[in-house]
């Protein structure tokens, strides 16, 4: 099976803790870099670099308001991700349905523990 497009870039860009951090602000709304800065740890020369990555990747929109620049999540690329990982959440799925029938064939049905007092 041959998985949906989604660049190898963006699995880098996700893949850094910080970058997440960011996403999951950007899922609330559009924010400024202001704003953006004050929830993460980290320095302004630092998310800067983090949103230039997400620009780059097309995590993330930019647009001028004034003088702030305001971010803003373009989920396109995550779509495609969670594309990807379907495939293997049916495959996990089935195994683990097959296991459980399994071994409910060969040792009868699971009983849950009673609690004693």
């Amino acid at each position: 099976m041959s998985r949906p497009f989604a660049s190898w870039d963006v699995y880098k860009a996700i893949a850094d803790p910080n970058r997440r951090i960011v996403l999951d602000l950007l899922a609330r709304g559009e924010q400024p870099v202001s704003a953006i800065l004050v929830r993460v740890d980290l320095t302004q020369p630092a998310l800067s670099q983090h949103l230039k990555v997400l620009r780059d990747v097309g995590l993330v929109r930019q647009r001028r308001q004034g003088r702030e620049r305001i971010y803003a999540l373009n989920p396109k690329p995550l779509k495609e991700v969670s594309d990807w990982l379907h495939h293997y959440e049916e495959f996990w799925h089935k195994k683990l349905t097959a296991l459980g029938e399994h071994l409910e064939r060969k040792h009868g049905p699971r009983r849950s523990k009673e609690v004693s007092h």
